[in-house]
């Protein structure tokens, strides 16, 4: 790889900190901007060289190695991201990824899961245990607000307002929002913090809420296997994510007749359109149910 684009490539990272990116989305876009770098320093490109037709070339490149949509979806965004950034610190006149056009990607819905099967998956997790205890603490409040795993992990202690019964959340680009905790979370949680953090706690004090067994904070892929046992446990669907966790948390919402507004604030979406395919979940469920009971359906 070419200074220049070394230099590309640093400017770029220091913009996705500045505006508070994740370190996930950082990682992902860092790989695919030096991916895109190796090819045109290859080419004897510099990237106040990459122009259209480049990235073009660019683009078959990654189709021939069979990149699925989704990932060509990504790296296309890593692209106008790195050139936007470069733009803007004036190393390029003009943004030369903002005529590809992106993949058209398969509209798949959500993965939920029933009131019934998310109720027997909790009942089923014990509290005989200090780890028992965290994991119906984890998984109540990640149903009850619909964080994500990454904004599980984060919390800490003070994080819970018992009496105001919610969350505080620091979401996607350091915003913070206030999440509604129902009474079973709070519960367990209490439960947790009164007779089991205390014994899983080390000597270095982790103000975080959900801590492993070592006493540190837990991590992401501690929440997905955790639940991946406890879901094998309960005899749920299989392949059973966080996500899936946040996903039947807004879905419920809306059956029950919540604002598609409130929805999007409490799942800290930037944009409505994103909380919109919660409405293609509810308009599938209810085709489903006409093709399965109409007489002339």
């Amino acid at each position: 790889m070419s200074e220049p684009w070394r230099a590309a490539l640093r400017t770029f990272d220091a913009d996705l900190q500045r505006r508070g990116a994740a370190d996930r989305t950082r990682k992902a876009y860092g790989t695919d901007g030096a991916e895109l770098a190796a090819w045109a320093t290859a080419n004897g490109l510099t990237p106040a060289q990459v122009d259209y037709k480049a990235l073009r070339r660019w683009a078959a490149r990654l189709s021939q190695k069979g990149a699925a949509p989704r990932t060509m979806a990504r790296k296309l965004a890593s692209t106008r991201s790195l050139f936007r950034s470069l733009v803007e610190h004036g190393e390029v006149a003009s943004n030369p990824a903002d005529l590809l056009p992106a993949p058209k990607l398969p509209q798949s819905l959500p993965k939920t899961l029933k009131p019934g099967d998310i109720e027997r998956l909790l009942e089923k997790i014990p509290a005989s245990t200090p780890l028992e205890m965290r994991d119906r603490a984890l998984f109540e409040l990640a149903y009850s607000s619909g964080l994500r795993a990454e904004e599980l992990v984060d919390l800490d202690v003070g994080s819970v307002h018992f009496d105001d019964e919610q969350v505080r959340v620091e979401g996607k680009g350091s915003k913070t929002r206030f999440v509604p905790v129902g009474e079973p979370a709070l519960r367990t949680i209490a439960a947790y913090l009164e007779r089991a953090r205390p014994a899983l706690q080390s000597a270095d004090q982790d103000p975080a809420l959900f801590l492993s067994k070592s006493g540190k904070r837990l991590s992401t892929s501690d929440v997905r296997r955790r639940l991946r046992v406890w879901a094998k446990h309960a005899a749920t669907q299989t392949g059973v994510h966080p996500h899936a966790l946040r996903h039947s948390f807004a879905t419920h919402l809306l059956d029950g007749g919540a604002d598609l507004r409130a929805i999007q604030t409490m799942l800290g979406h930037a944009s409505i359109s994103t909380t919109q395919v919660y409405t293609r979940v509810e308009s599938a469920r209810l085709r489903a149910a006409y093709a399965k009971s109409h007489p002339r359906a």
